[in-house]
């Protein structure tokens, strides 16, 4: 048993509190918004997930007492807020803690993933942990069960998180590849967001599961380009998080891909959808990596065109089935 404070109350951070409290952890979740915390004492219930949560919860808008006496505290902010939320803990973070970061996005312009922004904010000496994989929020809240990675540069770290959160419905692999399951993180929530803008379009399983494969092979060829491991891109955090993310109803990138192939406007999309869509948010930073790091990325840039509004979402087929043949296996050859 361990004692755990959770920064953000959005559906992942309640639903990990809710799994991991009963399972016998010690759970304090905080959220910065007192009338939320008013809510969730009252009710036990959060707005975007159907079950009561247990009362095992400590639920509180005293960022202090989140974060004090801890021995592992969990960010799970939306990615754009991830800086602000470490910036504000840090005056009560201490070297002994271990760190997880549950959001999946890139920080524009910097190029750091989350856990790299965690780093920038502390400084060294810190064991921070990405966990990462197929988990929809929904899901993980009422105990159904899933596999999920818990990846770090420290051994120490990564396997203690396997330890303390395998359970009889959650079952932790690890990885020390942290970049490559990080961006596989923010990046299928993009290819998430494509396979709904091709239902959206009225396109049938063949092109979602077209686009999901090639999204993965895109993916894939940026990361080994930034020293990524390959088997990283099969796992879990690839692969797992990408069917599920881009064939679910509970995703909220996939559907908010459905509103704006159906030809709804950004603005409205993201109204309705109602959360943060987090393939949206990626989708800058993805361009300035496709730039940095010269490699084709067609189903990505298509994406991000189309939310920039430089493309219709009407006209992407032309534009991703006119481009070149070329072999689906090609590979340099080496001396």
């Amino acid at each position: 048993m361990k004692r755990i404070g959770i920064l953000g109350s959005g559906t992942w951070g309640t639903a990990l509190a809710n799994m991991l409290a009963l399972h016998d952890h010690e759970v304090t979740l905080y959220s910065s918004f007192q009338e939320e915390t008013g809510s969730l004492i009252a009710t036990h219930r959060h707005p975007h997930l159907d079950c009561e949560l247990t009362d095992k919860i400590v639920f509180t808008h005293d960022l202090k007492l989140a974060c004090e006496n801890k021995e592992i505290i969990i960010f799970a902010s939306p990615s754009p807020y991830i800086r602000k939320s470490v910036e504000n803990a840090k005056p009560y973070l201490t070297k002994d803690m271990i760190l997880v970061c549950v959001a999946k996005g890139i920080e524009p312009n910097t190029l750091y993933f989350m856990t790299e922004i965690i780093e920038d904010v502390l400084g060294g000496g810190y064991k921070i942990v990405a966990l990462s994989g197929p988990t929809h929020a929904e899901e993980v809240a009422i105990c159904q069960p899933t596999c999920i990675v818990s990846a770090s540069k420290s051994k120490e770290a990564r396997r203690l998180i396997q330890k303390e959160f395998s359970n009889d419905i959650l079952r932790v692999y690890t990885n020390k590849d942290v970049k490559g399951v990080e961006l596989c993180g923010a990046l299928k929530n993009i290819v998430a967001l494509a396979a709904g803008m091709s239902e959206g379009l009225g396109y049938g399983d063949n092109a979602k599961a077209a686009i999901m494969t090639r999204g993965l092979a895109e993916i894939t060829r940026l990361g080994k380009k930034m020293g990524c491991r390959t088997k990283t891109f099969y796992g879990l955090a690839g692969i797992g998080d990408i069917i599920v993310t881009a064939t679910s109803t509970h995703s909220r990138n996939h559907n908010a891909g459905v509103l704006l192939g159906q030809g709804k406007s950004l603005e409205d999309t993201l109204k309705e959808i109602g959360m943060v869509v987090e393939g949206v948010n990626a989708l800058i930073a993805a361009k300035q990596l496709q730039k940095k790091y010269k490699v084709e990325l067609p189903i990505i840039e298509a994406a991000y065109n189309i939310v920039q509004g430089k493309l219709d979402v009407g006209d992407v087929l032309p534009v991703l089935f006119g481009r070149r043949p070329q072999s689906e296996t090609r590979y340099k050859k080496t001396k």
